[in-house]
């Protein structure tokens, strides 16, 4: 399988339980991983061959600062149904990064998997 990757995505939103939290922005880094033939794009060398991650980073960038989210559990299964759904990804690995939010801690977050990962042409 082929992956085209996205990492260190950076999104300034409101994410948190706390009170205070949903009064402001912050910082979330998120990255992915996508499972995605990308045989015709490499022959063809045309961008209308192969997923594009400019198209993909604003997906996940709209999907952040609009969704408003409690949970970066939420936000990486949301994202994760956004690569598979809008995206044709059959396979996706999603990591949500809160920087800071742990005292003593640089990075805090989720890192999930979802849809099949193999041979994107069915061997």
């Amino acid at each position: 399988m082929d992956i085209i990757f996205l990492h260190d995505l950076r999104v300034d939103c409101v994410i948190g339980v706390w009170e205070w939290e949903r009064r402001i922005t912050q910082r979330v880094h998120v990255d992915v991983d996508m499972g995605f033939d990308i045989a015709a794009a490499a022959a063809s060398d045309a961008l209308n061959d192969t997923l594009s991650y400019k198209d993909v980073a604003k997906a996940i960038t709209t999907l952040a600062q609009e969704g408003k989210f409690n949970l970066v559990e939420t936000l990486a299964e949301r994202i994760a149904a956004l690569l598979r759904d809008e995206f044709d990804v059959a396979w996706c690995r999603v990591r949500v990064n809160k920087k800071g939010a742990v005292t003593g801690a640089t990075d805090v977050g989720v890192l999930i998997e979802r849809g099949e990962r193999g041979s994107t042409d069915g061997a």
